[in-house]
């Protein structure tokens, strides 16, 4: 499966390995300002945004939390569960009202132990959207910060 980084799940995963996850989706939903996670809490969930947007945020000592990247609809809220130590790498906080699907991490990752293909499958799809952000935070924290910003097009 070659997808694209940004890939959402519809097309990041195989049709049977979507399918087997989606079984174990709870709907769920946040109104604006909600904050979803913390930076450093415990990555026990994930989320796949059907409506309304998510902004993932970054601690910045002696400033306010640096917007990273904003989430939409079929995008994927969370990859820190994933990879140990299951701790969230960023903050993130609902923009918009959302409704999202919530999955249980330990849940999955069993699944992914007892069905190394489906594990293949998730690794692949959710390293994909790890690369990116961290492209992305990247980029956002040098226009940020640096003198003369990321000087990159991405």
């Amino acid at each position: 499966m070659n997808a694209p980084a940004t890939a959402t799940m519809l097309q990041g995963l195989p049709a049977e390995h979507r399918q087997r996850l989606m079984r174990f989706a709870r709907e769920v939903s946040f109104p604006q300002g909600t904050r979803l996670f913390e930076e450093g809490g415990r990555a026990d969930r994930f989320w796949i945004i059907r409506t309304g947007s998510v902004d993932l945020d970054m601690r910045v000592p002696g400033r306010r939390a640096a917007v990273i990247e904003t989430l939409r609809p079929n995008e994927l809220i969370g990859w820190s569960w994933l990879f140990a130590p299951h701790a969230w790498h960023l903050g993130a906080e609902a923009t918009s009202p959302v409704r999202a699907y919530e999955f249980d991490a330990p849940t999955i990752r069993s699944m992914c132990q007892d069905d190394p293909a489906l594990g293949a499958s998730l690794a692949q799809w959710v390293g994909g959207v790890l690369a990116h952000r961290l492209r992305s935070a990247r980029t956002r924290l040098l226009d940020l910060y640096a003198p003369y910003g990321s000087g990159s097009l991405l």
